[in-house]
């Protein structure tokens, strides 16, 4: 039979209160912990890019993109105006000098010069036979002033002669006095006619002259007329490459087309000295200076070079800079090619740095993940930084040197201050 015990029936109520006032208790603390607790680091499955804080020397330096460009360039433009006949050497043609480029045609203009050339000849016709009719008078004058100075010598003996028959008494005192008159007269006479022969001269020599000058206008007026013509053939000028016919490569001149004077019809590069042209991001090119050194890279070999100029205007975000080569051009160096150009602004001694991270900008604080000692881990932190370069930037406060940190872009881990590496 059954025996009821004594007390069980207190004793279940005393251990239901123990358990409902021990769950009163726990729940409670049990939340306060969980709410204590670390979220779970996210894991990053892909390899970041990791650098190592170092000290010691830091080169600032830009960057920019840009072009081999000729330092001398020629425009060949039309001196007059014309129609290209033919056009005989196309871009990329090796010229000289005297390498005639294309042909123009212009007939009035050769009209014109023939023209010249006629007046010319004409001018120098007339020339000679006003040559011949001056002499003539000259010769006519000088035969007068002999003539005369013939009758003076005549007159001046009879006078003479007269004069001693006069002292004698076998001649008029009137006759003696008439034939000294006519001495006296023909020598005036004599004197005027020689004086006549210098005149003369002089008249002749300055209706010479001025037919000359007029000769020597028609000269330079037909010299020009042939220069012009024979300008109507386009020379290069200088030893180079032809780089393009026209103004624009994309609209080239053509055979058949008119032009008029000063249309650009061909465009001279000398490929053997070529200068870089850099687009530097306007936020940089402000520590840029003429005489900084500079490298070229043309992906087919580098070259040493320094700034020559800086354009002093922006456009669309950029500055454009001149680097002068100074070095020997690789193989494949040509105007146009695209290249990647460095310039070194300047060499800072014992600052502490690290690998340019992919948002940091210079004198700014960033945030970023420091890696603990066993490289599992990754903790953010606040940098502050100070001047930058093209892959490097220097640390003034927030990590030591040693110290690994993750630059790649992390944006997709802004919610968290910790994240597991795998």
């Amino acid at each position: 039979m059954d025996v009821p015990r004594q007390g069980a029936a207190r004793a279940r109520m005393i251990r239901r209160s123990i358990y409902v006032v021990l769950a009163i208790i726990g729940i409670p603390l049990t939340t306060w912990g969980l709410r204590r607790m670390k979220p779970a680091a996210p894991t990053v499955d892909t390899a970041p890019w990791i650098d190592t804080v170092k000290r010691g020397e830091m080169v600032r330096n830009v960057r920019g993109m840009g072009t081999l460009v000729p330092e001398a360039i020629l425009w060949l433009p039309a001196v007059t105006d014309g129609r290209i006949e033919k056009i005989r050497l196309r871009p990329g043609a090796t010229v000289k000098p005297e390498t005639i480029v294309m042909d123009l045609s212009n007939p009035q203009l050769e009209l014109d010069a023939m023209n010249a050339e006629w007046q010319i000849k004409t001018a120098e016709a007339n020339y000679k036979d006003l040559a011949a009719r001056l002499q003539n008078q000259k010769l006519d004058q000088q035969a007068t002033a002999a003539r005369v100075a013939s009758e003076y010598q005549t007159s001046l003996l009879n006078a003479e002669v007269e004069s001693k028959l006069g002292e004698q008494g076998l001649s008029s005192e009137v006759k003696v006095k008439t034939t000294k008159a006519i001495a006296d007269e023909l020598k005036s006479r004599a004197k005027i006619e020689q004086d006549k022969v210098g005149s003369l001269a002089d008249s002749i020599e300055a209706q010479l002259n001025s037919q000359r000058v007029q000769i020597e206008k028609l000269r330079a007026e037909y010299g020009l007329k042939k220069k012009q013509v024979d300008q109507l053939h386009i020379r290069a000028g200088v030893h180079g490459v032809l780089q393009q016919l026209g103004a624009v490569s994309t609209t080239p001149v053509e055979e058949g087309q008119k032009v008029t004077a000063g249309t650009i019809l061909a465009k001279i590069a000398q490929p053997s000295r070529l200068k870089a042209e850099l687009k530097v991001a306007e936020t940089q090119a402000k520590d840029v200076l003429v005489g900084q050194i500079a490298e070229i890279d043309t992906r087919n070999g580098t070259i040493p070079g320094r700034v020559s100029r800086i354009d002093p205007a922006a456009q669309n975000g950029t500055v454009t800079v001149d680097v002068s080569l100074e070095g020997a051009l690789p193989s494949g160096a040509r105007p146009d090619l695209s290249v990647d150009g460095t310039i070194e602004l300047e060499r800072l001694k014992d600052v502490v740095y690290v690998g340019r991270p992919v948002f940091g900008q210079p004198n700014s604080t960033i945030t970023l993940f420091r890696i603990d000692g066993e490289g599992k881990e990754a903790n953010r932190i606040p940098v502050r930084l100070g001047r930058t370069s093209v892959s490097t930037i220097e640390i003034v406060d927030g990590l030591r040197v040693g110290d690994r940190v993750i630059l790649s872009d992390m944006s997709a881990y802004d919610k968290n201050d910790r994240i597991r590496l795998n």
